[in-house]
């Protein structure tokens, strides 16, 4: 296939745009939104995806290139593997490589996207450093974004943070960062945040659009995210309903990566009322019917709850040193728009004693955070496009 593409003024502006990930499908979602949005502005976008296939992502009418997938051996994101739980080896890094670059040039981008790197995602760099020479080398050159949540891992190791601002410094056009500052600012999680600042544009949060309510309807809607280490919260959930006698009708999504041995044995548990799913493609419509979400803090999930404005239980994944959601989820709380269960102190009476106070008023804190980030994030890539075809 010819990598030669006509271009000129009306010609649509082509973006390409890598996105791995290794455990839940948080990283994913958040992509796939803003390419429907580019998509929706006019650009032709090709999504580059290096992690297990999920149905329905990406969104019709975004080009799609599946690499062979690779995923983490641990919670703790330190070792890939493939599919088949074999050790990624240099062959397979070498292959990946190869077909990463093949797709680049067959693209021929105006703009580049890099979710997360690097600011994250080291353990791709076998293949996105080599990327980032092809745009370095490729003329014209193309615009390079790094597209980065908003809150950002912290305890990092010594060095750490030098090295990724020398990278953005020396690669990058701009690092998109898709929050609000009035709710969270790249200082805040990212100490060498002044020596980029002239590149730093925050696009407000990727949310949905507000979906139609689901012709199903729960009142309470439990959501383990990926579901790789989901399985504690839903069996809270299981025990906190019993706990509080509750009646109402539960759905209890456990995640596709959640293991089978564990998903079996808590559909042993989930008795009448209860409704144990893998996944729900309309999770956010879902939530428009419910008077109440259980869940983790990761970034989408947060995003869908904001649009629902349900009243909302959050319990932050915090294995392995993580912190991003334990922020996320704190910041939330201080704005009276969830109760936070620590997750080293879930169990179903802790659950049941959150859910009880975040539905006890009845009411949900007002809102002033932006949801309009994946239109934003078009925006100011043709903005920029067009800037530079001007100078």
């Amino acid at each position: 296939m010819s990598d030669i593409i006509l271009s000129g003024p009306e010609a649509p502006k082509r973006i390409f745009f890598y996105v791995q990930h290794l455990l839940g499908i948080g990283h994913l979602v958040r992509a796939s939104r803003i390419a429907a949005a580019m998509k929706a502005a006019g650009m032709e976008v090709t999504l580059v995806t290096g992690g297990n296939a999920i149905d329905g992502f990406p969104a019709p009418g975004v080009q799609h290139v599946q690499l062979p997938a690779v995923l983490s051996s641990t919670t703790g994101f330190s070792g890939l593997v493939d599919e088949k739980g074999r050790k990624v080896d240099e062959t397979m890094e070498k292959k990946r490589t190869a077909l990463l670059l093949e797709a680049f040039h067959v693209a021929a981008p105006d703009a580049v996207l890099i979710e997360a790197f690097p600011f994250g995602r080291r353990q791709m760099r076998f293949e996105l450093l080599p990327l980032l020479e092809a745009i370095r080398a490729r003329q014209p050159k193309p615009l390079l974004f790094s597209s980065v949540r908003d809150i950002l891992q912290q305890n990092r190791k010594p060095g750490r943070d030098q090295e990724t601002a020398d990278l953005v410094l020396e690669h990058f056009d701009g690092v998109l960062m898709h929050g609000d500052a009035q709710f969270v600012r790249l200082e805040d999680t990212f100490p060498l945040a002044a020596d980029i600042a002239d590149k730093v544009f925050y696009t407000g949060l990727v949310a949905p659009d507000a979906p139609e309510p689901s012709a199903e309807r729960f009142e309470v809607v439990v959501s383990a995210g990926g579901g790789a280490v989901g399985a504690a919260l839903i069996e809270a959930a299981i025990d906190a309903r019993a706990r509080l006698k509750d009646t109402r009708h539960w759905c209890l999504i456990a995640g596709p990566n959640m293991p089978a041995e564990s998903f079996n044995r808590l559909s042993a548990r989930a008795g009448e009322g209860i409704t144990l799913v893998r996944f729900r493609k309309d999770f956010p419509s879902l939530l428009m019917n419910a008077e109440l979400s259980v869940s983790q803090a990761g970034y989408n999930t947060v995003c869908d709850l904001l649009r629902a404005r349900c009243a909302a239980v959050l319990v932050p994944f915090a294995s392995g040193g993580e912190t991003e959601q334990t922020t996320r989820a704190e910041k939330l709380e201080a704005l009276g728009l969830a109760r936070m269960v620590p997750e080293d102190r879930l169990s179903g009476e802790t659950l049941a004693t959150a859910i009880t106070a975040a539905t006890a008023s009845g009411e949900t804190a007002p809102l002033s955070l932006s949801l309009d980030g994946a239109a934003e994030t078009a925006r100011i890539i043709l903005d920029r496009l067009e800037n530079r075809s001007l100078a």
